[in-house]
């Protein structure tokens, strides 16, 4: 345990450039998302591009392929944006909708933890973050609020995930993410009480 600090500064030192492109594009995505500019799904699609492949190298499937499905979902993040113009309403789900799809997203991740069981280092978890980040996607996109809330959830994983298989970068982009999200929802709050006054 002692060696931690020093085992992440080495995999800090040795991360390669790929891994920080993806932090940077991600970390502009996120900030242009937050302020609600289309622009933002292009970084998004870079940055998911690069980090499918560095999860598929650390054995972290769904987080490749959630990645992958993240590229589609910035395809159609542009095009519905783009439908609205960049001022866009904020609006929230109804909780049946959230209850449903929150326990639908636990079964599908109990099933596919089974079938990962010998693919995947942490297959429950993995499969979960995959599930909750297809859905949260979905909330960003149609610009629901609820969005950011499971975005922090995910970003708290997705920070445990890189961290124990080696992604210390990758893990770092995460625990921004969580700051960012945390911002979004107070920022997004914000402007949805005003569009309500």
């Amino acid at each position: 345990m002692g060696d931690m600090p020093a085992q992440v500064w080495e995999g800090l030192k040795n991360t390669g450039p790929f891994e920080w492109i993806a932090n940077v594009t991600g970390v502009i995505y996120i900030l242009l998302v937050m302020r609600h500019r289309r622009s933002g799904w292009i970084f998004g699609a870079i940055s998911c591009l690069i980090l499918a492949v560095l999860f598929w190298r650390v054995h972290l499937p769904m987080q490749a392929l959630l990645q992958l499905s993240y590229v589609a979902a910035s395809v159609y993040g542009w095009q519905k944006w783009s439908q609205a113009g960049e001022q866009r309403p904020i609006g929230m789900w109804h909780l049946r909708g959230h209850a449903v799809m929150a326990s639908l997203c636990v079964l599908v991740s109990l099933v596919l933890a089974r079938v990962l069981a010998g693919e995947s280092a942490f297959p429950f978890m993995d499969s979960l973050v995959f599930c909750v980040g297809m859905f949260a996607t979905w909330l960003l996109a149609r610009v629901y609020l609820e969005n950011w809330a499971y975005w922090m959830v995910i970003d708290a994983l997705s920070v445990y995930l890189s961290f124990r298989q080696g992604l210390y970068a990758v893990a770092l982009l995460y625990a921004l993410y969580l700051c960012i999200a945390s911002a979004g929802l107070v920022d997004w709050i914000r402007t949805w009480r005003r569009q309500r006054a």
